[in-house]
């Protein structure tokens, strides 16, 4: 079985200059899809899952389902990720059930909700890292909160989500403090606050450097050169996607996300990881609406999902390519999780932080 950890995809994917995205899921159609487009473009994959996700499927028919795809699909390196894990219960109940690598969101209190101080965030990120990384999983950090500079508000996905507004200062992470906390917790890949948030309404007009920072990324990405950077909430919200869901009784309204040329700006600049999640919803939705609307009778559920499926695979394979991890796969030799607790126990794990610029 192609069982990969976060953190050997990700150097794989920094040695070569590719990114990887990120697909959130909640059922086996999703699954399925992704893994045939990754198939078809010999792509590894990462497939994540939020505390909704976990809840809504649960979490032993996840974990048989993530066991089918690995022996469908054999040659593909896949990490199954939690997503925005809350608590150091929800990212170590995720590994007892297979998952390879979590995220430990310290941005946010155990509520999910709260913004959380920084001493909180590195103590908490820090145990993760250490209990994660004995048994070889990967950790993925926060520092920033997630949220729009636009409305200075964050965007709940699955209960996850900061309330109230936001500053200025917290919706950006701070270039300095990031070599400290990538210092001080050993995660394997650092997710930033750049301006982008959860869901489809992200912006109101085309983001530039006001609302979307990618110029952070940079300035991150130049103190930190070996780190890898985490994208969350980029979905790009399609315009064709938002047609689709309109012309067949869908009432969104104009709306703007993150455009792919700037997430392959910030693959050029530290960039791995990038999180998808709207896309891949506006995508089926839009065939559930297309399939209702052209045959009001239609009540076999696989004729929705089939071409819903299909969208998703077709959106799936766009960002493979779009985001250079296509042709990837067969060249990954995946480490088992055994060796890589060995490797993190010997030290042999450290040198993206040992080699961080100073200020």
């Amino acid at each position: 079985m192609a069982r990969i950890t976060l953190r050997q995809l990700l150097d794989h994917a920094a040695e070569h200059g590719y990114g990887v995205p990120a697909f959130n899921i909640n059922n086996m159609e999703q699954g399925l899809a992704i893994m045939e487009a990754a198939s078809a473009c010999d792509a590894p994959v990462i497939i994540q899952a939020s505390r909704g996700a976990r809840s809504y499927a649960n979490d032993i028919m996840l974990a048989r389902m993530m066991e089918a795809l690995t022996e469908i699909h054999p040659t593909i390196p896949l990490c199954i990720h939690q997503d925005h894990g809350n608590n150091e219960a929800t990212c170590l109940s995720a590994i007892r059930h297979g998952f390879t690598s979590v995220m430990m969101d310290g941005s946010l209190m155990a509520d999910a909700k709260t913004p959380a101080s920084y001493d909180y965030n590195v103590a908490v990120t820090e145990r993760v890292a250490r209990m994660a990384h004995w048994v070889g999983a990967s950790v993925e950090g926060e520092l920033g909160v997630l949220g729009s500079l636009e409305t200075g508000h964050g965007e709940a996905e699955d209960g996850h989500g900061a309330e109230g507004s936001l500053s200025h200062d917290q919706l950006l992470t701070d270039p300095d403090q990031a070599v400290d906390f990538v210092a001080a917790t050993k995660v394997d890949a650092l997710a930033i606050a750049c301006g982008t948030s959860h869901g489809a309404y992200k912006f109101t007009r085309k983001p530039d450097g006001d609302i979307l920072a990618m110029q952070l990324i940079e300035a991150i990405h130049e103190k930190l050169p070996n780190t890898h950077l985490v994208m969350h909430g980029s979905s790009s919200v399609p315009q064709e996607l938002q047609d689709i869901i309109n012309r067949n009784g869908g009432e969104m309204p104009q709306t703007f996300g993150v455009p792919v040329e700037e997430i392959e700006r910030g693959i050029r600049h530290g960039v791995r990881k990038v999180n998808i999640d709207t896309d891949c919803r506006m995508a089926m939705a839009g065939q559930f609406r297309r399939v209702a609307t052209q045959d009001p009778r239609e009540f076999d559920p696989r004729k929705f999902l089939k071409p819903a499926m299909d969208a998703l695979r077709d959106l799936c394979r766009d960002r493979f390519e779009r985001f250079g991890t296509a042709g990837n796969a067969s060249k990954i030799k995946v480490i088992a999780m055994d060796e890589m607790a060995k490797r993190y126990a010997a030290g042999k794990l450290d040198p993206q932080i040992a080699t961080a610029k100073a200020a």
